[in-house]
């Protein structure tokens, strides 16, 4: 049958997921440290490089029992004809190692930012976890949310989620004309201390305290 065929002219790698946050961190000039896990492969090897080079400590787990998350786009012409997704859920011996290492390294930290892509790493009991112990030595902890239930991240010092996103776990539309007051409402829910919803050309809603 008819397919299309490609001839691969140029092949461009970067960070995508947390990485990409990591990356977009230092090069605004902090010193940033990863976690995270990754397989025992090439990709892996590839993701520990360009965050070296990027100016990320990284403190990645392997796990030779998955392989790296890869997401392959072929793109022709400026129109991107394919992605392929290659991804397993980590196991969790290797969940627990990256919660031990986490705990020696909070005392470096200045901010804790979790960045979640539904991945698996960032469980229920790994967020209330990361959460109570920033809490415990006063340190922020900023969370890009995933998914429409929110309550892992409760008492987190903010989440910054975008409007659709926001609808979502308020069970509305973007539409909704209350769609503020009702993102008002889960952040008293969820005890944070900031809810900023990014709005994309309306700008951003910075919900704080004196919200009402």
């Amino acid at each position: 049958a008819p397919v299309p065929v490609a001839q691969v002219g140029k092949i461009d790698e970067r960070l995508g997921g947390a990485a990409n946050v990591a990356r977009n961190v230092a090069a605004l000039g902090a010193q940033t440290t990863i976690l995270g896990i990754v397989g025992k492969d090439e990709p892996g090897q590839r993701v520990m490089d360009l965050l070296k080079s990027g100016g990320v400590d990284s403190q990645l787990e392997i796990d030779a029992a998955v392989p790296t998350i890869v997401k392959l786009r072929v793109i022709a012409r400026q129109q991107q004809l394919i992605r392929l997704d290659f991804e397993e859920a980590p196991s969790e011996a290797a969940l627990a190692h990256k919660l031990e290492r986490y705990e020696k390294l909070l005392g470096d930290a200045d901010v804790v930012i979790l960045s979640d892509y539904a991945k698996g790493l960032l469980s229920e009991a790994f967020c209330q976890h990361v959460i109570s112990v920033c809490k415990a030595s006063n340190t922020p902890v900023l969370v890009d949310p995933k998914g429409q239930d929110y309550s892992k991240y409760r008492g987190a010092t903010a989440l910054t989620p975008n409007k659709k996103e926001t609808a979502e776990a308020c069970n509305t539309n973007t539409q909704d004309a209350a769609l503020i007051e009702k993102a008002s409402a889960l952040k008293q829910c969820l005890a944070l201390d900031f809810l900023a919803v990014t709005r994309g050309e309306e700008g951003i809603t910075l919900l704080d305290d004196s919200t009402h």
